[in-house]
Formats: C-alpha cells, sequence, structure tokens
C-alpha cells in the first residue's frame, strides 16, 4: 500500500496506493480517501504524530516542525516528499494525452521543440515544473517565463535541471524523474 523510498539523509519520500487505503479502511468519499490518506501517509513517513497545516499560499508545512514537504496526488496515487534542510517539491502525474492540449501554456518554444509529442515527456516537464513551483512556494508564477527545465534525454529514470527565475529569487535545482508503471513523477533532489 505504501512504497517509501529513501534518497539520503534528511530525504526521502512515500507514496499511497489510495484504492488500496480506500479499500482498507472501507473508504468511499474521495475528498475523505485524499485527506485520511494524506495524513496517514505523512504520519507513516515521520513515526510521529505530525500535522500539516497551509500558509496562505497554500503550501504545505508541518506544525512546530522545521522539515520542509511537498505533497501530490493523481488518480489513485498519493506521494508526499521530506526534506529535513531545504525547501522541497514533488509532483505525480497520470500518464495520458491530456497533455498535448495545454503544452502550449506551460512549455517555452525550445522546451515544445525538444518533448515534442512526446506524451511522457511532456509529463516530465510539467511535473518538473510543478515541482519547481512548489519549491519556491509563492503564487505569481508563470511556467514559461520563470520556470525553466534544460533539455534531456528520457528514459525510464533519470536527472533534470531546473530553474526558477524571479526576479527577487534565482536557483537552480536538481530533480529526479521516474516512470513508475502508468504514473510520472518528480522530485526535488537538492538547490545547486
Amino acid at each position: 500500500m505504501i512504497e517509501v523510498i529513501n534518497i539520503n539523509k534528511g530525504l526521502f519520500f512515500g507514496i499511497l496506493n489510495l484504492n488500496e487505503f480506500a479499500m482498507e479502511y472501507k473508504l468511499t468519499s474521495k475528498r475523505e480517501i485524499e485527506s485520511k490518506g494524506k495524513e496517514f501517509l505523512i504520519r507513516s513517513l515521520l513515526n510521529d504524530h505530525a500535522q500539516v497545516c497551509y500558509d496562505d499560499k497554500g503550501k504545505p508545512h508541518l506544525v512546530n516542525d522545521s522539515r520542509q514537504i511537498s505533497i501530490s496526488h493523481s488518480h489513485d496515487k498519493l506521494a508526499v516528499i521530506v526534506n529535513e534542510c531545504e525547501p522541497t517539491g514533488i509532483d505525480i502525474e497520470l500518464i495520458r494525452d491530456k497533455v498535448l492540449k495545454i503544452k502550449h501554456k506551460f512549455l517555452t518554444e525550445s522546451e515544445l521543440l525538444e518533448a515534442n509529442e512526446d506524451v511522457e515527456k511532456l509529463l516530465i516537464y510539467w511535473a518538473a515544473k510543478e515541482t519547481l513551483y512548489k519549491v519556491y512556494g509563492l503564487k505569481e508564477v508563470d511556467f514559461i517565463k520563470n520556470l525553466f527545465v534544460k533539455p534531456f534525454s528520457k528514459h525510464n529514470l533519470g536527472t533534470i535541471i531546473g530553474c526558477i527565475n524571479m526576479p527577487e529569487f534565482k536557483e537552480s535545482f536538481e530533480l529526479n524523474y521516474q516512470i513508475l508503471e502508468n504514473y510520472v513523477l518528480v522530485y526535488a533532489l537538492k538547490k545547486m
């Protein structure tokens, strides 16, 4: 039901299968499944009674705890990443061709050329930009003008470089991506 991955000391994530969780705990409401699933996964990862609250920008954080978290869900998967050292982000996306219709809304011209019509690659770009957005944690971000992903060769597992370019914040991050069954997962590995 839960898969936990330790990336390195102080950085780890977990993925919860929401369908299995709902059956195990006899839940039927989508909202309740996601809410209770998030609490269950966070407590399972942190081995304590961690409480999550959200700031005025919608970014989750732990109450009275300096560890950074990020949360994502897509269909029957929920992912949570914990970083003890720096802001983090994670995004999980079901692989489907819906992204072909919106690619021009989040990719630069060069990123569009690089990804072409490859649905998996487009979703890696999307999830990478969502991850960067979550790391930054503030609104008013334009995915085309402020978030960039350097060209990469697609594999089932890889590392890419993402950049946040805001007037008051310019940082590059190493991001890992994985293609898991019919999902794309991207998470922030470290600031460069």
